[in-house]
């Protein structure tokens, strides 16, 4: 059973737990082919947690050695007052790092205001730089306001900005080159991330993925990748890699083929309210409800360290089996 640690979350694996994504809405105003294959079922608003129920969360976990926070969605800023929100956690001493994950949409109108609240990095998901492609695989025609999002935030000073982009064969894989070439010309960070048959029965999703190594051999056309080692307490699992001279990073998140699972460090909060141990498994624990009936801090941090203790070695998520996660990723929170 895993228990509370010298007042760290820690597993029987011994990976410490320092880093909570928490998804503010499951509602989004793009229809991404990858995480929402088909329309979502949305959780009524009342079902959803408040912001008052997500910062108590928040602050258990921070007793429990949560350092790290990162605003996931859905698309976190389709939530109403999401900017208040974000200088709530700012003002949290033990939260060394808040971040946000969003689809730019929205960023041009609302990246001053969240740096103001005191954010200071944001990831923006972007899967191609083909105003066309983006609505095949988005359902929408918004590639310009993203990219003026993202400039936005280059322009405000955040810093890294991430662009993440997912990867699928004979859809966007054509762009990586492209994709990559940003690096040369902006100090941006982009990522690479293997297509996970997330919501989807696997054995159809299997031919639209390629792997990260696969991705790198094709950047080598452009010239040699510096491996980057250093790596702080809040890097993410990418491995890093820049073009000589770059002012930005490439990075390959490799999920499939290449898992870090043993080195993972973080756990999920849905919209709804269930902690999940692993974005790539099912397991979750009602917290939400919890809090609703009023429960204790204690029994808060008993929910904690259930969470905890379903949190396998390694996922199991695969190209076989219709069955390894039925859950879609909007629903979960990226």
């Amino acid at each position: 059973m895993n228990k509370i640690n010298q007042n760290c979350l820690a597993d029987s694996f011994n990976r410490r737990v320092t880093y909570l994504r928490l998804s503010v809405t499951d509602r989004c105003n793009l229809n991404c082919c990858y995480c929402a294959p088909s329309r979502p079922k949305l959780v009524p608003l009342d079902g959803l947690m408040s912001f008052e129920e997500m910062f108590r969360a928040v602050n258990i976990g921070v007793g429990l050695g949560i350092t790290k926070v990162r605003l996931t969605g859905g698309e976190p800023l389709c939530r109403q007052d999401i900017t208040s929100f974000v200088a709530q956690l700012c003002r949290i001493p033990q939260i060394k790092d808040v971040g946000l994950t969003t689809n730019g949409v929205r960023l041009e109108q609302m990246a001053a205001g969240l740096k103001q609240a005191g954010m200071k990095r944001i990831n923006i998901s972007l899967d191609t730089l083909d105003a066309a492609k983006f609505e095949r695989i988005t359902g929408k025609n918004r590639w310009n306001e993203v990219w003026n999002g993202i400039m936005a935030a280059h322009e405000l000073g955040f810093a890294p900005i991430k662009i993440n982009t997912v990867v699928m064969k004979g859809v966007n894989d054509d762009e990586v080159l492209d994709l990559a070439r940003l690096t040369l010309k902006y100090p941006f960070h982009v990522r690479f991330i293997e297509y996970m048959p997330i919501g989807t029965d696997p054995r159809g999703a299997q031919g639209y993925f390629i792997s990260g190594k696969a991705l790198r051999k094709r950047l080598l056309k452009e010239g040699e990748l510096i491996p980057l080692v250093n790596r702080g307490e809040n890097d993410g699992p990418a491995r890093r890699f820049k073009f000589a001279g770059a002012p930005g990073e490439i990075g390959f998140i490799s999920s499939m083929s290449d898992h870090f699972c043993d080195r993972c460090n973080r756990m999920r909060l849905t919209a709804r309210g269930f902690l999940r141990p692993c974005l790539l498994a099912d397991d979750q624990v009602d917290l939400g409800s919890k809090l609703r009936k009023g429960a204790s801090d204690e029994i808060l941090q008993e929910l904690f360290c259930r969470a905890l203790s379903m949190k396998k070695g390694e996922h199991g998520l695969n190209f076989h089996d219709a069955d390894a996660l039925k859950t879609k990723m909007v629903s979960i929170g990226g």
